[in-house]
């Protein structure tokens, strides 16, 4: 461990062969794990919790207080998975009474400048690319990819193997397996190739896509189409996992291709 010219406080719990750079600094409420690599500049505050082989880079500052009025000094924690890489610049705030905690899992990319705010939850294999913005509460589950300058609104889920592009504006939920673009956010599609990158068969795509085509594409409302989906569909776990994501949004997913939204034309709501 390299703790030339770091502010190292004596209390934190420090892995083996974890190499900290010159003016990193690290407060005593801190625990990192074994093979993680800690660039110059990065900050780890109190409350921080690193799995291993994670990577810090150069500025990040991992485990601030949360920017959120509530928060009256309550304990808790930022988790991150083992072998995550944060960029340069990356900010990540701690928990509120919420949920206590902030946590991103295994394998993870988050890319320069990237905010994660007070508890939000992001699975494993996530990526988020460059100046992602996320508000508090945001929950986003395994394998999802997020483009750049996406800003993504407070308590919005974003559902596994989603593609959201860059610069979406993310307002509603996004179920899982789909596309998104366009704005107002919009179902354009499955997101066919990181499925197939994920050893899903052709078949269970195709599957998938007929069961997004009675959801966005037939005119129907949401709850329609979880019924008929329910009926025709022998149950699976692509099926079920639709089917639950969607019956348990409390803000809503986003509008269908071309401007549809829960089976009406966007010129009939406001």
């Amino acid at each position: 461990m390299n703790q030339l010219l770091s502010n190292i406080h004596p209390e934190a719990k420090i892995g083996k062969n974890v190499t900290i750079e010159p003016f990193a600094t690290i407060q005593g409420d801190v625990e990192i794990g074994d093979n993680c690599w800690i660039g110059p500049n990065a900050v780890i505050m109190d409350g921080a919790r690193l799995g291993n082989g994670v990577q810090i880079f150069p500025g990040a500052v991992i485990s601030s207080v949360p920017q959120d009025l509530k928060f009256a000094g309550e304990k808790t924690t930022v988790i991150i998975g083992d072998n995550t890489v944060i960029r340069e610049f990356v900010t990540i705030s701690r928990g509120t009474v919420d949920r206590f905690k902030t946590e991103i899992g295994d394998n993870c990319l988050i890319m320069a400048y990237v905010h994660v705010a007070h508890d939000c939850i992001i699975g494993n294999q996530c990526i988020l690319a460059n100046a992602v913005q996320l508000a508090g509460h945001v929950v986003i589950e395994d394998f999802v990819v997020i483009g750049g300058t996406s800003a993504v609104h407070q308590f919005v889920k974003i559902g596994a193997h989603a593609m959201v592009s860059g610069g979406s504006l993310v307002r509603k939920d996004v179920p899982p397996f789909t596309k998104s673009g366009r704005e107002p956010l919009s179902y354009v599609g499955v997101n066919s190739v990181g499925l197939r990158r994920r050893n899903f068969s052709n078949e269970k795509i195709e599957e998938i896509q007929e069961l997004y085509r009675i959801i966005y594409l037939e005119g129907n409302t949401y709850s329609k189409a979880c019924d008929l989906i329910e009926l025709e569909f022998t149950p699976s776990k692509e099926r079920d996992e639709i089917l639950n994501f969607i019956r348990g949004s409390e803000r809503g997913i986003m509008r269908g291709y071309g401007g549809n939204t829960n089976g009406k034309s966007t010129s009939s709501v406001i």
